[in-house]
């Protein structure tokens, strides 16, 4: 059911977003520590969700749905404020590439399955990637700014949160690898399948 916990908890990291939004777009260094504060309470309700619906029984074909769009939706957004607000150097622009095509890429894997009937596994190391970059979001969310807010200007938060970028990115790819693969797999034996079995031939009256 949509009302029950796990499903309210998927349901806020998307309304989070335009909250998000609101908070990086002022620009202000307490508007950046908002962002991250926000951001980060997101991120950890998507660990909750899973397990308090698994712990609880309450699995249902809503949260699977709606679960994986959350994410993308979350993580979308903060990799096109940070891009279009200049916080990201233009190194730091491929890794975000890198991670917003690898959730392209998932996103239409995962729906080609879906009509085969074929789930899609998270591994271990997606989850791994995930920590890791919703990590390098809500540091690059705060900033150099936030962090002189906090008093933590003695820090290099921007570069710091670069690094976690790509590091979160070299996962991305060995996962996205990963999951190329095992959709291949299944396009693979569904082809071979059909060539197998030949078209039914039409009979003709007597």
């Amino acid at each position: 059911m949509p009302t029950d916990l796990p499903n309210l908890l998927t349901l806020s990291r998307i309304a989070a977003v335009p909250l998000l939004v609101v908070l990086a777009m002022l620009q202000l260094p307490w508007g950046d520590v908002a962002a991250c504060a926000l951001f980060s309470a997101a991120a950890i309700t998507d660990y909750f969700d899973g397990k308090i619906a698994r712990d609880r029984k309450l699995v249902s074909a809503f949260g699977r749905m709606l679960d994986p769009i959350a994410d993308k939706l979350l993580v979308g957004a903060a990799l096109m404020l940070l891009a279009g607000l200049g916080r990201l150097s233009l190194w730091g622009l491929l890794p975000a590439i890198v991670i917003l095509l690898r959730e392209i890429l998932v996103s239409g894997l995962r729906e080609y399955l879906a009509s085969l009937a074929v789930g899609l596994p998270v591994t271990r190391l997606a989850k791994w990637k995930t920590g890791v970059q919703m990590t390098a979001l809500g540091v690059l969310l705060a900033g150099d700014t936030g962090a002189a807010a906090l008093g933590l200007s003695i820090l290099p938060i921007g570069a710091l949160g670069e690094l976690l970028l790509w590091l979160a990115a070299a996962l991305t790819l060995v996962t996205g690898w990963d999951y190329l693969t095992a959709g291949l797999r299944h396009a693979e034996a569904q082809d071979t399948a059909r060539s197998a079995d030949p078209s039914p031939k039409t009979l003709s009256s007597p």
